[in-house]
C-alpha cells in the first residue's frame, strides 16, 4: 500500500510538471506571437507613414487666390505702396483671408502672384506657396514620428555565436539610441504643436491678425485641435488614410481630416473679420441656398460677438 501511494504521488508530480511546462511554453509562444504581431504592425505603420510623408506632394492654393491678369497688370503698374495695398484689400475682400502682414497689409506672394490664404507660406526650396506650411522637410512631422519612436523601443534578446558580429550589434545599439533620443524630442515638440494648433513657422513667428499678432489665434482647445489635425474619427488617428480615402471616395461614411487648407476656424471672433460671415459669403458664392432662419442665426451670433 505504501509503495502504491508513492507511485501515485510520483505519477501526479510528473503530470503536474508536464502541465506546468505546457502552460509555460504556451504562454511563451503567445507572447512571442504577440511581440512579432505588434512589431510588424508598427513596422508597417512606420513604412506606410514614411512613404506617405515623402511622396505626398504639397498642396498649392486654389485658383480663386491667384490674381487675374487685369488685377496683376493694375497692381504692377501702380508704384504707390498705399494704392497697392488698397488693390490687394479689394481683391482679398471676397476671400476668407484674416491673417495680415506685420504692417497690417494683405499677405501677397509676388513670386506666385497670389493672395496667401491663412497659414500659407512660400517655400523657397519648392519655389511655390504651400497650404498650412510647417517647414520644407515634411518627413519630419507628427504623421510619422510616433511609429518611428516606438519602433526604436523594441529590444532584442539572444546570444551571438559569432564574436565578430558583437561590434556591429553594439554599433547598431548606439545608432538606435541616437535615433530614439532625437525622435523623442521631435515627437514631443510636434505633440506640443498639435495640442496648441500651431505649425513650426507659427511657433517661431506668431500669426498676425487685424488686431495684432496672436500665437494662440488658431487654438480651439485640446480636443478640437486634435480633431483639426487628425479628424473626428479617433480610430483612424494613427492611420494615414483619411485624406486618401476622401480623394478616392468622396462618399466615405466617416468624417476625414477637416477643411481644405484654405480656411481655419479661429479662437475668437474679435481677432479678425468674422469667420461666420465669411462662411456665409462662401456659401452664397458656391450657390448653396441657406434657410432664412440659419442666416438670421448667423447674423445674431455676429452681433453678439461684435458687441463684446
Amino acid at each position: 500500500g505504501l509503495f502504491s501511494h508513492y507511485g501515485g504521488v510520483k505519477r501526479g508530480c510528473k503530470i503536474s510538471a508536464v502541465i506546468t511546462l505546457f502552460l509555460f511554453f504556451s504562454f511563451l509562444i503567445l507572447f512571442l506571437v504577440a511581440y512579432l504581431v505588434v512589431f510588424h504592425i508598427l513596422f508597417v505603420l512606420f513604412v506606410w507613414t514614411y512613404w506617405k510623408s515623402v511622396f505626398t506632394l504639397p498642396i498649392q492654393p486654389g485658383k480663386k487666390f491667384h490674381m487675374s491678369y487685369a488685377d496683376q497688370e493694375r497692381y504692377e503698374s501702380e508704384e504707390r505702396p498705399e494704392v497697392q495695398r488698397q488693390i490687394l484689400a479689394e481683391i482679398a475682400r471676397k476671400l476668407p483671408v484674416y491673417t495680415r502682414t506685420g504692417n497690417g497689409g494683405i499677405r501677397f506672394c509676388d513670386r506666385c502672384q497670389l493672395i496667401k490664404p491663412d497659414r500659407c507660406h512660400h517655400c523657397s526650396v519648392c519655389a511655390m506657396c504651400v497650404l498650412k506650411m510647417d517647414h520644407h522637410l515634411q518627413i519630419i512631422s507628427i504623421s510619422n514620428l510616433f511609429p518611428s519612436l516606438v519602433l526604436c523601443c523594441f529590444p532584442f534578446q539572444g546570444e551571438l555565436t559569432n564574436a565578430r558580429s558583437k561590434f556591429h550589434i553594439l554599433f547598431l545599439l548606439f545608432v538606435a539610441i541616437m535615433f530614439f533620443v532625437s525622435l523623442m524630442f521631435l515627437f514631443g515638440y510636434h505633440c506640443w504643436l498639435v495640442s496648441r494648433n500651431r505649425s513650426t513657422l507659427e511657433a517661431f513667428s506668431a500669426p498676425v491678425f487685424q488686431n495684432g499678432p496672436d500665437k494662440n489665434g488658431f487654438n480651439l482647445g485640446f480636443v478640437k485641435n486634435l480633431q483639426q489635425v487628425f479628424g473626428e474619427e479617433k480610430k483612424l488617428w494613427l492611420l494615414p488614410i483619411s485624406s486618401w480615402l476622401l480623394l478616392q471616395c468622396p462618399s466615405v461614411p466617416f468624417p476625414c481630416s477637416q477643411g481644405d487648407g484654405h480656411f481655419f476656424p479661429m479662437r475668437t471672433l474679435s481677432e479678425a473679420r468674422n469667420p461666420l460671415l465669411a462662411n456665409e459669403e462662401q456659401w452664397e458664392e458656391d450657390g448653396i441656398d441657406e434657410e432664412p432662419q440659419g442666416k438670421e442665426l448667423v447674423k445674431l451670433l455676429v452681433l453678439i460677438y461684435s458687441s463684446q
